[in-house]
């Protein structure tokens, strides 16, 4: 995918905002950048994370049990670190300050448990086509994505729930990028569609059906039309 954006954001769902907000912006650090209204009930409170944004989606009504999704911990490069600090937020999710080089990590790395890193590997390679370190890590844009097998893993199949349940790819034209990626073999999540004048985005799924939101955002574009 041609990235419009070299850097991979992440979204939570929760339904205690005051509590995530703290434990976010004082014990992990994250500057805060604006609200958006995304509909359904749901704030986004999106936050710099060292050019990745994070997506504290907020809420209203009580989110189901659906269960956790195969995205298990953030890692977040931080200078001055000389050793990997542990810490986890209310709802339960993991996050790891790390130092800059980690595992690779020079911005952030994402945490992935699959049922087969031999089909994650061709998927990364041939559908998504980003960059292979080794045989457990590989790279999109300046994210490290660190995968770890687990054949018993079921991961999720509703996006709607606690916890780390999407990433997001900012891209310059989702429609060419969405149909390409269905052409290469991959699964569709949602077509594309706009959301007024802030961005076009479309969803597709990976092997394990973890959601990936493809995204068309006009302050990075300058242009929505597919």
């Amino acid at each position: 995918m041609k990235l419009a954006k070299d850097c991979i954001d992440i979204g939570v769902q929760t339904n205690q905002l005051e509590p995530m907000m703290a434990f976010w912006q004082e014990e992990v650090g994250l500057p805060y950048e604006e609200l958006l209204k995304v509909g359904g009930g749901t704030h986004q409170h999106r936050h710099s994370l060292n050019g990745s944004v994070f997506k504290l989606n907020s809420v209203r009504d009580p989110l189901p049990e659906t269960g956790p999704t195969g995205y298990t911990e953030l890692l977040i490069a931080r200078e001055g670190l000389r050793t990997p600090r542990a810490l986890t937020d209310p709802d339960g999710n993991r996050v790891t300050l790390v130092p800059p080089g980690y595992e690779g990590i020079t911005a952030i790395g994402i945490r992935l448990r699959v049922s087969s890193l031999q089909q994650f590997r061709h998927y990364y390679r041939n559908i998504l086509e980003i960059d292979e370190i080794d045989a457990t890590h590989f790279r999109w844009g300046t994210t490290v994505f660190i995968l770890e097998e687990d054949p018993s893993i079921e991961p999720a199949a509703e996006m709607r729930g606690k916890g780390y349940r999407y990433i997001t790819v900012q891209v310059w034209k989702v429609d060419e990028e969405h149909g390409a990626y269905l052409a290469r073999g991959g699964h569709e999540g949602r077509p594309p569609v706009t959301l007024g004048t802030t961005a076009r985005i479309s969803f597709i799924r990976d092997p394990d059906g973890n959601w990936i939101e493809v995204s068309q955002r006009a302050s990075l574009t300058g242009d929505l039309t597919p």
